[in-house]
């Protein structure tokens, strides 16, 4: 989940258990903990934001809102200052007073986060429908959403995106390109059959140069969601009566793409109870986020029956990843636990809704709200950016961010 995705020298990154985040790298530069911009006093983390402060934060709002915890009002503030008149989102603008112009790289994963986090907290009906209004016009031919105005549809961005206008009020399959075409219609173009083996269910990131589709577990993920018009704080599902791939018409409806997408997801998942992601030249490695998004899907679709033990191991495994991740990686934690009926303050013995509060100024109410004076303890950004490796070639001053999820997991 999810995406994301400045006229500049950009380059999306996959991360090793951080594919939640949109992180992207300017001139092939990793983010680090020491920010090259200062760091606002409202933003979650306190790693560099410039390419991941909008979704990080929403996603914390999201997680918070799960629990009754309703964030600073500075907090809010800086989110909705992030949005320009047009009511898009860029990944992050240093100078929220500066008027956006046409270099100012808005995209529709910034977008759609912050369209779901203004929602969640109350009280931003402005500019919730400014950013629901910039993501309808932005949408492609095909009924999708690609993560730059007029980019190529692709699972990730068209997914967060139906979880925005489900949020925010909007019926998603009646939001409709020109064409007639809905974001349903552009994930099920993208859906692999039940024919293809362990593959069949999953969703591909975007069809390859001929046309063929290549399982993605982070798109199917993400796409499971999308299709459930459930956000990311996503309920627990109903138990299947049959844990199968469904072929034929039903395959293409959004109950359809959710059963089938949370059947690879779950067949994944039972091999090592977790996902792997691998960088060129590296050793597989567990990739923690991918399989936090994993198991909120398949229990949000399908119930929690085969989410126990993928569950169990992340609360084994996965805590030193958040914690060095940050705010993002929390929330999605937050989330697995959400969907599976867990409670995430006791997460393994750790108290994630704390932490998360922890990472940013003191939260105005909630049954955790902790003091202003906690030290933040997070790298920031919701990535872990001393392993993130980079996955496309940077375009040179085309205004194109190209998404961070397109490689395959595994």
């Amino acid at each position: 989940m999810n995406i994301r995705r400045s006229a500049a020298l950009v380059a999306a990154t996959v991360v090793i258990g951080g594919a939640a985040a949109p992180a992207a790298l300017a001139d092939g530069a990793s983010p680090s903990a020491s920010p090259k911009v200062v760091v606002p006093s409202g933003l979650y983390g306190s790693s560099d934001p410039t390419y991941d402060g909008v979704w990080r934060q929403s996603l914390a709002f999201v997680a918070q809102k799960t629990e009754g915890v309703r964030p600073a009002a500075k907090a809010v503030d800086w989110l909705a200052g992030q949005q320009c008149e047009d009511g898009g989102f860029a990944a992050f603008r240093a100078e929220p007073g500066k008027a956006c112009d046409a270099r100012t790289p808005v995209d529709s994963n910034s977008t759609a986060a912050a369209v779901q986090a203004l929602a969640a907290v109350g009280g931003r009906d402005g500019e919730v429908a400014k950013g629901v209004a910039w993501l309808k016009k932005n949408q492609n031919g095909d009924g999708g959403w690609g993560y730059n105005p007029g980019g190529a549809s692709d699972g990730n961005s068209t997914a967060v995106v139906l979880g925005a206008l489900s949020t925010s009020g909007e019926e998603p399959a009646e939001v409709r390109s020109g064409s007639g075409k809905s974001g349903l219609d552009a994930l099920g173009t993208l859906a692999l059959p039940c024919s293809d083996g362990k593959n069949g269910g999953a969703l591909a990131y975007q069809p390859g140069k001929k046309g063929e589709l290549v399982a993605n577990a982070d798109a199917t993920a993400a796409g499971v969601l999308g299709a459930l018009g459930s956000g990311f704080a996503a309920e627990k599902g109903d138990a299947p009566d049959a844990y199968t791939c469904e072929s034929g018409d039903a395959a293409r409806t959004a109950d359809g793409i959710a059963h089938n997408g949370a059947v690879y997801l779950q067949n994944q998942l039972s091999t090592h109870l977790y996902l792997k992601s691998q960088l060129a030249g590296a050793a597989d490695q567990p990739d923690y986020g991918n399989t936090a998004d994993a198991v909120t899907a398949v229990a949000a679709a399908e119930g929690i029956k085969y989410t126990k033990d993928p569950y169990a191991w992340l609360e084994k495994n996965a805590q030193d990843w958040a914690k060095g991740a940050g705010p993002a990686a929390y929330a999605q934690l937050i989330f697995a636990a959400h969907a599976t009926g867990n409670d995430p303050r006791d997460f393994g013995g750790t108290d994630l809704v704390s932490a998360l509060n922890k990472t940013g100024p003191e939260p105005a109410s909630g049954k955790s709200a902790d003091s202003a004076d906690e030290k933040k303890d997070d790298g920031g950004s919701g990535v872990s950016w001393w392993i993130v490796g980079v996955m496309f070639i940077a375009a040179v001053g085309a205004g194109i961010l190209i998404s961070g999820r397109k490689k395959q997991q595994k």
